[in-house]
């Protein structure tokens, strides 16, 4: 019978408890989950703003798509938008908010809970 394992939220963030129904799933922030976006705010961590070429670029999706993801993590607060001209032609720019930092580490802990809970013996 396979070993499950339940994550628990503590003041040092989540930790694997023995036993118990995994429910760490439920609990993951399906606003950064999901690829694109998850792609999007790492991208962001590391850079202290990107254009939406830019993003474009690095995720190798398309307008539309990195448009509808992009307004995803605008509205959870997690990313800002600046737009801008450069001349005649409009720049769209973004930058992670304190929030989307505060909920990437998060998520990367749960995410770091859940693969050491599923490497116990």
């Amino acid at each position: 019978m396979a070993k499950s394992a339940r994550i628990e939220q503590h003041s040092g963030g989540l930790r694997a408890l023995p036993g118990g129904a995994t429910t760490a799933a439920k609990a993951l922030d399906r606003v950064i989950h999901e690829r694109l976006r998850l792609g999007m705010v790492s991208a962001l961590a590391v850079n202290e703003s990107l254009t939406f070429r830019d993003l474009k670029e690095i995720l190798g999706t398309t307008d539309g798509n990195l448009s509808v993801h992009a307004r995803k993590l605008e509205e959870a607060g997690y990313v800002s938008c600046t737009k801008r001209f450069e001349g005649r032609v409009p720049c769209t720019e973004y930058g992670l908010t304190d929030a989307g930092r505060v909920a990437l580490e998060q998520y990367l802990t749960h995410m770091e809970a859940l693969i050491q809970a599923t490497r116990q013996k």
